[in-house]
């Protein structure tokens, strides 16, 4: 088997290790020609390309390109630059996070050209390399069972870990709203240790609580083994800064509630709540001071 990889961020590279692991010869391109080129150094079944045309020419048809570029112009200039290098019948999967609309625009634009397009919500993290990877994935029916292969080796297992969620843009639709249900477990995580540590008479452990908490509790899950295991090395985070970025899928899911008429409080507070720790809230906070001011005389800190 066959495909080649562009992008080899922290997803990309270990997807690339972990299909070569599971037999398949991977070629890949990264914007960095070095970071492809230490990667092939270090696993036997990858080839590094600095040129996309040659890694083209070098797969047998029909092709199949995984892309795990950043959403947005990199992802439309990879494309763009593929229709001209790829033949009908070849396979492009978008792996990134990308807006569900896109793909379904993307795979529009590719068909004019008799290519094949395909959508992965690619969860797992750092982690996916040694237990795999949730792929949740859009296309039609063919184009899946062409491409079924190499996600059973990515997935955790042959049978489980990955879904064939229905036609295309339905793989990035369920991997954006399961990041914005990834944004409420969070903050729902975060702000209930909060109070836990700030109970200061009660003098709470909460590496202690957290880990307890991952045995028998309701809240157990593997964002609160993560949590667990940071908060034992250090609980106290004086190092860390309170600045949280925030991923396009959870905006993307906040404007889909809209759109949908669906309500989703708990994402869409979470999804504020990060735009606050980047310091968007400093405006707001200093004219509610200079309102409480001109109200009932309340004094403002910093002021003369």
């Amino acid at each position: 088997m066959q495909i080649g990889l562009l992008g080899l961020g922290k997803m990309g590279a270990n997807m690339a290790r972990r299909l070569a692991r599971g037999g398949v010869t991977v070629s890949v391109w990264n914007r960095s020609h070095e970071v492809a080129e230490n990667l092939a150094q270090q696993e036997p079944n990858i080839s590094a390309y600095a040129d996309l045309a040659r890694m083209a020419a070098n797969l047998t048809a029909p092709r199949v390109i995984w892309l795990m570029l950043p959403a947005g112009a990199a992802t439309e200039a990879a494309l763009q630059q593929l229709i001209g290098l790829l033949f009908p019948g070849d396979i492009v999967v978008d792996g990134a996070n990308a807006y569900y609309k896109d793909s379904q625009r993307h795979a529009r634009e590719l068909s004019l050209h008799g290519l094949h397009f395909m959508d992965a919500g690619v969860s797992g993290g750092v982690w996916g390399l040694a237990n795999g990877y949730a792929l949740m994935v859009g296309g039609d029916e063919q184009t899946v069972e062409q491409v079924a292969p190499f996600i059973k080796i990515l997935a955790p297992g042959a049978a489980t870990g990955w879904l064939h969620c229905g036609p295309v843009g339905s793989g990035h639709f369920v991997k954006m709203v399961h990041n914005g249900i990834e944004y409420g477990m969070m903050q729902a995580l975060a702000e209930g240790l909060s109070l836990l540590k700030g109970k200061e008479e009660f003098a709470i452990d909460v590496a202690e609580v957290s880990e307890m908490w991952r045995h028998g509790s309701v809240v157990r899950s593997w964002l609160l083994d993560l949590t667990a295991d940071f908060l034992r090395q250090d609980q106290m985070l004086d190092t860390i800064a309170p600045f949280v970025a925030d991923s396009g899928e959870g905006r993307w899911t906040v404007l889909e509630s809209v759109e949908q008429g669906v309500p989703a409080p708990v994402m869409t507070l979470a999804l504020m709540m990060r735009f606050a720790s980047q310091g968007k809230h400093e405006y707001t906070d200093k004219l509610l001071a200079m309102m409480r001011k001109g109200f009932g005389g309340h004094g403002v800190k910093g002021e003369l």
